[in-house]
Parts: structure tokens; C-alpha cells; sequence
């Protein structure tokens, strides 16, 4: 955006008074102010405006690149109205903006100004657009542009001053011309300040012209943060709902139900916007989704929707004999102590059609900051469960009563996703968990095809916001017997929840490496599967003890053997080789020809403070992606960033932010001062990235002695800037 072309009406235009001559007709404009807005330094490039623009605007773009920022803007234009008699707020008549068309407003500054988190006086959200008002007078085919509007009037067309100026000059033309020809304003355009709770019911009927679906939002996104997105565009009443997993987790989708089908066309233009690093992509939806997925007739989930509360919040974890008094307990202890709308029946749990509980409840709160205080207490204890807690909707409580209830719909298995492997077959042995995770939980996956050159940091970045739910040192890559990457990494993660929302976000995404765009395959998986395809199906390998240096012991002469592996898909019976079993040793298996150097097979102690987790290398069977030679035993480096398992319950010990957004200049003393009030971060505890050229790639990496101060950190640092730069804070 260059500049504002507004022009000024007052309450003649809705009979009050107003300047004009003996016979009432208007003839006069007061003033036109003209304003160019510079991008923020991030928005900066060599090229600011395009060749066409250049040629139709006559702009120059040292005079942009100089120009004050939006929020500087606003403030003048402010000043300009105190300073001619006209601000409301002081004293003044109150006035309507005037726009060609509805991007200035609607597209342009309202949403600029949310996504630069500027406060819009309240004159701004209420405009009449001149291309409306003409066709509602003249009962004409809509008007494509000014000129279009001045060769219908025959008006003059001054062509002499530049490009803003000249617009508004026209503007106030046509304007006048319709005052003069007796067309009466009725009322003005209204942009809504925020999203409105409401109910919709299964019978209700949406027009197909009003509702888009916008896919890949964060996962914690509330339906405020949705509508924020869409600044600027009118959403119905509790027109934003929330899509669900048949888990009922979110699953980064999401329907929007606007007021006028202009609104819906206006909101398909925002698609691969961004919701921070995230593009949104919006795709147009039918009224029969939006009933399917917000509608409910649930008299219980009617009433307590009618209490009128400001924001929900759902629990999640509960004990199942939790109790209403227990919740308000919950919320009301300290620190952090809030007060639940209506007391317990404020509170709404959930069930399934026979009566039991399903763990979750809804809670009302009145105000916005009462339930701030609210999601404070995300994760904190109830008996001995922790308690998850996230900002709802009512299309989110209509969904999760509907499923809860319905006889067709029992309780769902945890994933949805095809296993990894079907069933486990009897008699397979595990990896003992001192090398990797095993049992039934899911809360692992598999990546698959990934570039043969990625990294952990690549993966990190493939991840996102998903990176966060990793534990520690959890990245695991698989490389074959000749050192060369197979493509495939395993990932724990710190539960099936989260492997499950990973998997259904990430699956068949885009990874930019090299840039050039590869689809990886995300598969949800358990460590008993990781187990099986790492060991081929092998004998059991028991380990008790694990030299420095993995030199192969003196074994017996192998015998070969047949094994047939029913893994992921059909493959052909592989000839491998076998050793005898070794009671409390590893059975290393012989190599044809020496080891690469760049893999030699050593475990690095982790050091007390790492800058980075130390890969640790150890000897797996190749998994099927790279089948061995018949006369070429198998073996694969297994790289992983776990050294050791750790202890049952949450972790304590030492651990990594990674920060993302850095400039490119960005030094090490820097990044300790942005972290100022953190004693602990030095210049041996941070490693800024690189890429493959060595060049910074705007990614550092922290490390922290305990998990308790790099969460603190991520709290009191997350979201902050470093210069001109935006940093995002998570877990390694």
C-alpha cells in the first residue's frame, strides 16, 4: 500500500447540515491529504513497485522507501482530522469514509493493521463505497473503476496532477454529482470489530455462496485467531468452525461462514496468506459442510451455549469421576485463580451414549481476561492427571457432543491412519529400550524419502510447530551399510496425541531442500514397529555391554539362512547371514570391506553442556528400503540423537531451543543479549546454522543445563524482536 485516497463526508449525507451554496446543492471539497506508506524492513526488496505500476501511478520509489510506516500514518491522518474540526472524539461532527470499492478498507488497512497489531480508530469501521452507491442511483451494471464512472457522467477528467490525488479529485466529482442529483445515503458499510458467538442448529440452512474451508492453520488456533486472519470480512455469528479428527482432535482445517457471498469472494483472495510462518491456503466449501460440521440440536449443548459466555475453553485428561466442584476448584486455586461463568453451570462434561465419561468438558468464562488467566493452569495437575487445556467454540462443542452421543459413532481407536504394520508377528524380538523405544504406544513416526543430504536441523524445519512435541534427543536417521543415507528417519515423540496430529499435518507435505521440493510421507508408528523393521525381523539381540571402538570380535563361521519378512509390502525370501547367539554381548556381524571413514562406528560421550547432541552411531540389520547383495551381509548405521533412554516422567535434564527468524548478520553476542536475564547462554552454549553453502540460514541453536529454564526462556522470550526481526522460540 502507497497511500490512503479517503475523502470526508459529514451528516449531510444522512440530512444533517453541510457547506453549500443558496440552493442546497454541495460544491465544495475542504481538503485532500495525501499519504505514502513505507513497507516494514522485512517487507524491503530491490524492487519495490513493478514496471506497470510505475507507468500507471507515476510513483517513485525512493520516495516509498523513505516514507513514514503505517502506524505513523494513521497517527497523522488523525492529527489532520482534530486540527479541521472533524474528529469525533474531539468534538467534532461525526463523518463516513468514502471508498472505491472495498480492498482499501477491508483487504488493505484493516487487515494490515491486525497483522502489524495497530489499533484502527473507530471511524474505520464504518465507510460507504461510491462504486455501490452509483449503481443503487443510476441502476447500472456494477462500475469496474473511477474513469468508468466519470465517462458515464461526462465529467471532466483532470489528468494533470498525479496518480492518488487525481482519484480522490474524481471521487469528490461523482460525489458531488450524486448529492446534487438528489441520492440519499442510507445506512453505511459496517465492518465488524470482532467475532460473535452463536448457535447454529442441524435444520439451519447456509447458502454454498457464503462458506470457505481454510486449510493448514496452527493447531492451537482459537476461532478469534481465524477471524483475525480474516480481518476486515464480516463472519456470521459463530461462523467459524473448527474441524476435528475422528479422535476429535483438531486437525488444521477449519469452515468460515461469512455475511454476503462479496465477503466469501473477498476471503478466497487471501489464500497462502500467513498465519506466522504458516501459509493458509482457503478453498471455497459448500453450506452442507458448514452445517456438518458446526450444526447440532443437543439440548444440552443448546443450553449451555445460551449462557452467553465470551470465550470456552475445553478440558482435556479429566479424571473420568471428575466432578463440576472439582473443575471450579481446579480453576480457582492460585496462582492464576479465575472465575467460571455461572459456577457449575458454567461447566458442561462430555459422554458417551452410555454414560460414561470421555475425559473432557467445556468451561464458560465471561471475559477475555478471565480466561487468559485460565489457560495459565494449561498442564497443571488434577489428583494425578495433568490437564490440557484450549481455547474452544461452539461449533467445537456441537461437534464433540454430537460424535460423544452418537450409537454409530463408539469410541474411536486412536489413529486413523493405516499402522505402520498391521500385526506384529509372535516370536519377533524387540530392540531393548536402552538403544530405542518399544511397546504398543504410538507415539513415534516415520519419515519417509527424505534428501539423501538432509539433516536433523532440515527436519526440524520440515516439522514446524510440530518439532516442539520431540523428546529429547528423539530424531533418529538411518543410513545403510555403505554410509549412504537410506532416506528415512524415526521421530519419538512425547505422545500418540501428538504423533497423530503430526502425522495428519505433515503427511505428503513439501520439504525445501536445495531448493528443490521433495513430498515426504509422515506415518504414524509405535516403537514396537519401529523395532521390527529396524532388526529385519532378526533374532533377538541382547546387549548388555557395548565397546568404544565396535571392532568385530572373533565369531563363528555364519551360516546362511532363509527368512521371509512380511513388512510394509510383498518382497521376495532375502538370503542373510546369521551368527551364534552371545550370551551378554553383541553379536557384530563381519564386513567385506572396511567401514567409510566418515561413519567409523564410535559412541561420543554426551558432554554436560553440548552445543549440539552428538550423533551416536550404532549397528541395526538394514530395514527393506536397501537390500543387501546375497553375498554382502547387511548392516546399517542407525544415526541417533539419543544417547541413553531416559527415566519414566517428564524430562529435567539438559535441553535445546531452537530459534528461527535471525537475521543473516546476526552475531553471537546478539543472540546473548536477546536472551538477557539468562545468565546461562554464553558463547559456548549457542551454534548458529548454516546451510550447505555456509552461509547463515537464520536458525541458532541454544543449549540450556535444565528443560525448566529453556521453558522459561520460551515463555519470556518467545515472540520478540531482535532488530527488525520477528524470533520464534521451541523446543529442540
Amino acid at each position: 500500500m502507497t497511500y490512503t485516497r479517503l475523502i470526508m463526508l459529514g451528516d449531510s449525507l444522512t440530512g444533517g447540515e453541510y457547506n453549500s451554496c443558496c440552493d442546497g446543492k454541495i460544491d465544495l471539497v475542504v481538503d485532500v491529504q495525501n499519504y505514502y506508506v513505507k513497507p516494514q524492513p522485512n517487507e524491503l526488496t530491490e524492487t519495490l513497485l513493478t514496471d506497470d505500476c510505475k507507468a500507471e501511478t507515476g510513483l517513485d520509489e525512493e520516495l516509498v522507501k523513505q516514507a513514514p510506516p503505517l502506524d505513523h500514518v494513521l497517527e497523522e491522518f488523525d492529527r489532520f482530522l482534530s486540527a479541521k474540526g472533524v474528529h469525533p472524539e474531539h468534538g467534532g461532527r461525526s463523518f463516513y469514509l468514502l471508498t472505491d470499492g472495498q480492498a482499501h478498507l477491508r483487504q488493505c488497512i484493516h487487515h494490515e493493521c491486525c497483522k502489524k497489531n495497530i489499533p484502527l480508530p473507530t471511524y474505520f469501521y464504518k465507510f460507504y463505497d461510491i462504486r455501490k452507491e452509483f449503481k443503487k442511483f443510476y441502476k447500472t451494471e456494477p462500475m469496474p473503476s473511477l474513469k468508468t464512472m466519470i465517462d458515464y457522467l461526462a465529467l471532466d477528467n483532470n489528468g494533470s496532477v498525479e496518480y492518488g490525488v487525481r482519484q480522490c479529485q474524481e471521487m469528490a466529482k461523482i460525489l458531488t454529482r450524486l448529492v446534487n442529483d438528489g441520492h440519499s445515503f442510507g445506512d453505511p458499510e459496517v465492518i465488524n470489530e470482532r467475532l460473535e458467538g452463536g448457535i447454529c442448529s442441524k435444520n439451519e440452512y447456509v447458502s454454498d455462496g457464503l462458506v470457505v474451508r481454510a486449510r493448514g492453520l496452527p493447531w492451537q488456533s482459537s476461532d478469534q485467531d481465524i477471524a483475525r486472519f480474516f480481518k476486515g470480512l464480516n463472519i456470521a455469528k459463530g461462523g467459524v468452525a473448527l474441524c476435528l479428527s475422528p479422535q476429535g482432535r483438531r486437525n488444521g482445517e477449519a469452515l468460515i461462514r461469512f455475511e454476503s457471498e462479496e465477503h466469501r469472494d473477498l476471503a478466497l483472495k487471501r489464500h497462502k496468506h500467513h498465519i506466522g510462518q504458516r501459509y493458509i491456503e482457503v478453498y471455497k466449501a459448500s453450506g452442507k459442510d458448514f452445517i456438518n460440521v458446526a450444526g447440532g440440536n443437543n439440548s444440552e449443548a443448546q443450553a449451555f451455549l445460551s449462557r452467553g459466555g465470551q470465550t470456552i475453553i475445553r478440558m482435556r485428561g479429566l479424571p473420568f469421576t471428575s466432578t463440576t466442584q472439582q473443575v471450579l476448584e481446579f480453576f480457582t486455586r492460585d496462582p492464576n485463580s479465575s472465575q467460571v461463568l455461572d459456577g457449575e453451570e458454567g461447566i458442561l462434561f462430555v459422554h458417551y451414549p452410555d454414560g460414561r465419561s470421555t475425559g473432557d468438558a467445556f468451561v464458560l468464562f465471561a471475559t477475555e481476561e478471565e480466561s487468559a488467566k485460565a489457560l495459565k493452569k494449561h498442564r497443571e495437575m488434577m489428583g494425578s492427571r495433568y490437564i490440557e487445556l484450549f481455547k474452544s467454540t461452539t461449533a467445537e462443542v456441537q461437534q464433540v457432543l454430537n460424535r460423544s452421543m452418537d450409537p454409530r459413532n463408539p469410541e474411536q481407536p486412536d489413529s486413523q491412519l493405516t499402522p505402520l504394520i498391521a500385526q506384529i508377528p509372535a516370536g519377533i524380538p524387540i530392540i531393548p529400550q536402552s538403544l530405542i523405544t518399544s511397546g504398543t504406544r504410538r507415539d513415534c513416526i516415520r519419515l519417509r524419502n527424505l534428501p539423501s543430504a538432509a539433516q536433523v536441523t532440515d527436519i526440524l524445519t520440515f516439522l514446524g510447530e510440530f518439532s516442539q512435541f520431540i523428546i529429547y534427543q528423539g530424531v533418529h536417521m538411518v543410513y545403510t551399510a555403505t554410509g549412504e543415507a537410506s532416506g528415512e528417519a524415526f521421530i519419538q515423540l512425547d505422545s500418540e496425541d501428538a504423533a497423530t496430529l503430526t502425522a495428519i499435518n505433515r503427511h505428503r507435505c513439501q520439504m525445501i531442500f536445495g531448493n528443490k521440493k521433495r513430498v515426504i510421507e509422515v506415518i504414524q508408528c509405535s516403537g514396537d514397529d519401529m523395532s521390527y523393521v529396524l532388526t529385519n525381523g532378526m533374532p533377538q539381540m541382547s546387549i548388555s555391554a557395548m565397546p568404544t571402538a565396535m571392532t568385530a570380535p572373533a565369531l563363528p563361521p555364519p551360516s546362511p539362512i532363509t527368512l521371509q519378512r512380511p513388512i510394509l509390502s510383498p518382497v521376495t525370501p532375502q538370503t542373510i547371514m546369521t551368527t551364534s547367539a552371545l550370551t551378554g554381548t553383541f553379536p557384530y556381524m563381519s564386513l567385506a570391506q572396511p567401514l567409510p571413514a566418515a561413519f567409523t562406528p564410535t559412541i561420543t560421550a554426551l558432554p554436560q553442556r553440548p552445543a549440539y547432541y552428538p550423533p551416536i552411531l550404532y549397528w541395526y540389520p538394514s530395514p527393506p528400503v536397501s537390500p543387501p547383495t546375497p553375498q554382502t551381509p547387511a548392516i546399517t548405521y542407525y544415526t541417533t540423537t539419543t544417547a541413553t533412554n531416559t527415566a519414566a516422567g517428564p524430562y529435567t535434564g539438559p535441553c535445546m531451543i531452537i530459534m528461527r527468524g535471525l537475521p543473516i548478520n546476526v552475531t553471537v553476542q546478539d543472540i546473548m543479549n536477546y536472551f538477557q536475564g539468562f545468565p546461562e547462554v554464553g558463547p559456548d552454549t549457542i551454534s548458529i546454522q548454516t546451510n550447505l553453502e555456509g552461509r547463515p540460514n537464520g536458525d541458532a541453536l541454544i543449549s540450556f543445563t535444565s528443560r525448566l529454564e529453556a521453558e522459561r526462556a520460551i515463555v519470556e522470550k518467545n515472540r520478540r524482536h531482535l532488530g527488525n526481526r520477528f524470533i520464534e522460540l521451541f523446543m529442540a
